[in-house]
């Protein structure tokens, strides 16, 4: 079971930190965990994931160096960090994860098997 929580209303050009945190499983047992984000009427992207047993993250190319993915073993937890935020950034914010690795893409949403709730995330102007 996956829980996402840290969204809320900012201003462009605040930060915010998102957590998810795993339930009933180790993340270092699971094969990537993910962040996708879905604005209104619009379907849901990737927005980065990390492969937690290599800690080795993946961003997609909108984020432009202002996201940042990180997990805490400890905390069975990733973040996702938000710098510089814009009202594009606004939608609800999703974890995911799989088993394994998969073999290819990872950022299409049909291949995770667990997700969170999702948190909501609104960047006024």
């Amino acid at each position: 079971q996956l829980q996402a929580s840290g969204g809320g209303l900012v201003q462009a050009g605040d930060s915010l930190r998102l957590s998810c945190v795993a339930s009933g499983r180790t993340i270092s047992t699971l094969g990537i965990m993910s962040w996708f984000r879905q604005a209104p009427g619009k379907e849901r992207e990737f927005v980065g994931g990390i492969r937690v047993p290599l800690n080795r993250p993946y961003h997609s190319d909108f984020v432009q160096g202002r996201f940042i993915i990180s997990r805490d073993n400890a905390k069975n937890t990733v973040y996702l960090q938000m710098n510089t935020l814009t009202p594009d950034d606004t939608g609800v914010y999703f974890c995911a994860a799989r088993n394994a690795f998969p073999v290819g893409t990872y950022n299409r949403p049909e291949i995770y098997t667990y997700w969170g709730q999702g948190t909501q995330v609104t960047v006024s102007s």
